[in-house]
């Protein structure tokens, strides 16, 4: 089908193109940006003005429920979240049930995916069988599959022979190794540790947990660094959530380590104040921490330190969030919410502006991706240039919504931002040049 998305602002930071044009998308690519080609004859068009024109969104960290969930339809569920959110791809943990850690499981989660004819689901494979932390997985055979990477998720390697194993085995073929860094014994706890979690008798996860994780892995990668057979690892950190971290990362990429990193949409706006009295909806992983910290990670991101931000995504079913804090199962949903918070934190006072902000969820994201052992179709993802797929959102920034649990369409409808109104949201998405979500002109979406 031939589209044309007329006269929308176009912003593609990978590009550096900002400005009004039209958009013709034919045979699944972007055909031309600005004057049609010759000949081009639009199916169908989509009024864009007053709207913005974005590369689809990369997101590193969702969790869709399955396998697992396939009763409850999750994974419909949640795909039709990310479009929603104008999410064109994204990276699932294998921390699923099973777990990801045989190449059959992989490729029926992608057949499963590819169906729906939606987001694009980018695997992570396990990096230890079970996520036991003992022997490793058939990295070759799961990538065969379509890993993109590995990854222990939020499971603990406590074994640090088995890690510095699993560096050696990855960077001898390239497959990168994306790591949560905290200490499996220093993070027993269920909020950040200060005088918050002290006054309200909740045990604490110092800063030391992600910093002696930290250590640990930089120094295992300089190791093999140093190796006569090895060029070195290449390693993600996934979810930073502290100032001594970012510290150690900045550090460390000065250094000349491979090491990128990320930060979820909850740490960059909020600090632990969000709990305010017990709410389970702020319940996360890594926990929420001090100003101090959120102030370092916005620096951090906004100067490329942290090289991208993730909604980290966790759909948790009602009955898990209504218990009490500390036996509330972590997480939040977040693909609906990651658009418009990165515009939000982009445009405050004082934020990395709004080019940095979509640079953040797209190209920078992409980025990551494209260094390890990714797939084919990660190449062109995350920019807005001819000749690439056509994942790409149109999105209102004058658009206000309040976030509740009849506006989101994933499972999982907790969130902190509930209640919040937010300013900003996504009218359409496409995925390979096919419109993957239209929100209705009832619902104030740009005329078509």
């Amino acid at each position: 089908m031939n589209i044309l998305i007329e006269q929308g602002r176009v912003i593609d930071p990978a590009s550096g193109r900002d400005g009004v044009a039209d958009v013709a998308v034919a045979a699944g690519r972007i055909a031309a940006i600005g004057q049609a080609p010759a000949g081009f004859a639009p199916d169908r068009r989509i009024d864009a003005r007053g709207c913005w024109v974005l590369p689809g969104l990369v997101d590193l960290a969702a969790r869709l429920g399955e396998p697992g969930n396939e009763h409850a339809r999750m994974l419909e569920s949640e795909m039709a979240a990310a479009v929603a959110g104008g999410v064109t791809s994204l990276a699932c943990p294998p921390d699923t049930d099973p777990v990801l850690d045989e190449p059959g499981l992989v490729e029926m989660l992608r057949m499963r995916a590819e169906r729906l004819h939606q987001a694009r689901v980018l695997p992570l494979g396990a990096l230890t069988r079970g996520l036991k932390g003992e022997a490793l997985s058939e990295m070759l055979q799961l990538t065969e599959a379509g890993c993109v990477a590995f990854t222990q998720a939020d499971a603990a390697l406590p074994n640090p022979l088995v890690l510095l194993r699993a560096l050696q085995y990855a960077s001898t073929f390239g497959y990168a190794v994306w790591l949560r860094p905290q200490d499996p014994w220093l993070g027993q706890g269920v909020a950040a540790s200060g005088p918050l979690a002290m006054r309200m008798g909740l045990a604490g996860i110092p800063v030391t947990a992600e910093t002696v994780a930290l250590h640990l892995i930089f120094e295992l990668m300089r190791s093999l660094r140093g190796a006569a057979d090895h060029d070195g690892a290449r390693v993600h950190l996934c979810r930073l959530s502290s100032a001594a971290g970012v510290a150690l990362l900045r550090q460390a990429k000065a250094d000349g380590l491979a090491v990128t990193a990320d930060v979820s949409i909850n740490s960059l706006l909020l600090t632990d104040a969000d709990i305010g009295y017990y709410d389970s909806r702020a319940r996360l992983v890594p926990p929420l921490r001090q100003a101090r910290d959120r102030e370092a990670l916005q620096a951090a991101l906004a100067d490329g330190t942290l090289d991208a931000l993730v909604s980290d995504h966790t759909p948790v079913e009602t009955d898990a969030k209504a218990r009490p804090f500390a036996e509330a199962e972590p997480g939040a949903t977040g693909l609906e919410l990651l658009l418009p918070l990165a515009v939000q934190w982009g445009q405050q006072a004082g934020g990395a502006g709004l080019t940095r902000a979509i640079a953040a969820v797209t190209h920078a994201p992409a980025r990551v991706l494209q260094a390890g052992h990714a797939a084919p179709e990660t190449d062109g993802c995350g920019r807005l240039t001819e000749g690439v797929s056509a994942d790409l959102c149109v999105f209102d920034p004058a658009a206000r919504w309040r976030v509740t649990p009849q506006a989101l369409r994933s499972q999982g409808q907790h969130t902190p931002f509930e209640d919040r109104e937010l300013a900003g949201r996504v009218r359409a998405t496409l995925v390979a040049g096919q419109v993957a979500f239209e929100r209705t002109t009832a619902d104030g979406a740009c005329a078509s």
